[in-house]
């Protein structure tokens, strides 16, 4: 056992994007995960959903891997190895329903088992192999999901039954939404979405948005905060021109209030240096790494 300092930038996202037929799911699907990673051919789909994902090829050379039925556990952990050892850095699990609700999927495997509470003792171990399969995963992953809506039969103070509406709920097995980083919810066919689970902050008690490749880097600069911020200060320490500050402040506009105080210090001893007030074989001094490993910097 060792311990390690914790580095956001190791983090892999992990996505959920649920809605009803048509709503725009793996449109949308697609947009956020070349945000993610720049380059379509490092995005991969597995489309239980008879190929509609090629549907929207025009967008880029993305990946597809068609699954049909059964859908059992095990054939999604397949597919998801497939895609690892393709060199992929997203995959969407377009969708998820199928391995609880599908031919072959987990509900389908209870009732041909009998239907009794003791047969998920045989099919909970699976269907948790399936959600270990994208939670250990070395890609980012983003799941779809469909939903339907959600009813209960009520009796009211006269002793009469009616049915009472309660919005939508996933197609899947109840408590997913909670493995996940960020679960958005397409809430119309206008592809407007909203945060039912976000751990980033970035979403969540926000006006509802449309999903678009800049959703995609925005989760990215998250993952990668203290790396950019410690990429930053790097730069500023190597710069010699005040030109260069200004690109780097630039540059860095998350981090802008961070470093700015770096920057002016830095600017500060360029100055005295282009002047003649402190000699240039005193920067080189000051950039020499220290005993652990960091650059000094003028007081």
């Amino acid at each position: 056992m060792k311990l390690k300092q914790a580095q956001r930038e190791q983090v892999k996202l992990r996505i959920g994007l649920s809605g009803a037929s048509g709503f725009g799911k793996t449109y949308s699907a697609l947009l956020l995960a070349y945000g993610i990673t720049n380059d379509y051919s490092k995005v991969a789909i597995i489309d239980t959903e008879n190929q509609s994902a090629s549907l929207y090829s025009h967008l880029g050379s993305y990946n597809t891997l068609s699954m049909q039925p059964p859908y059992a556990p095990e054939k999604y952990i397949e597919a998801i190895k497939v895609c690892e050892e393709s060199g992929m850095e997203v995959i969407i699990v377009d969708s998820i329903t199928h391995e609880w609700n599908g031919k072959g999927g987990c509900l389908d495997i209870h009732e041909k088992l009998g239907g009794r509470f003791q047969n998920w003792a045989q099919i909970t171990p699976r269907h948790q192999a399936f959600i270990d399969a994208i939670l250990q995963s070395k890609c980012h992953i983003i799941t779809t999901t469909r939903r339907k809506v959600d009813y209960s039969m009520d009796t009211d103070n006269n002793g009469k039954t009616k049915v009472i509406k309660h919005g939508t709920k996933e197609i899947t097995r109840e408590g997913f939404e909670y493995e996940l980083t960020v679960n958005l919810e397409l809430i119309n066919d206008n592809h407007l979405v909203r945060a039912s689970k976000d751990r980033t902050g970035l979403f969540m008690n926000k006006p509802e948005f449309v999903i678009n490749a800049s959703t995609g880097k925005k989760l990215m600069r998250w993952c990668n905060n203290g790396k950019d911020l410690e990429q930053a200060k790097a730069e500023i320490q190597k710069c010699e021109t005040v030109d260069g500050l200004r690109h780097i402040y630039a540059k860095y506009p998350n981090y802008q209030k961070v470093i700015k105080a770096d920057i002016m210090e830095r600017k500060v001893l360029i100055e005295a240096i282009d002047h003649n007030i402190v000699p240039n074989s005193e920067i080189i001094e000051q950039q020499k790494p220290n005993e652990n490993g960091t650059t000094t910097s003028t007081e």
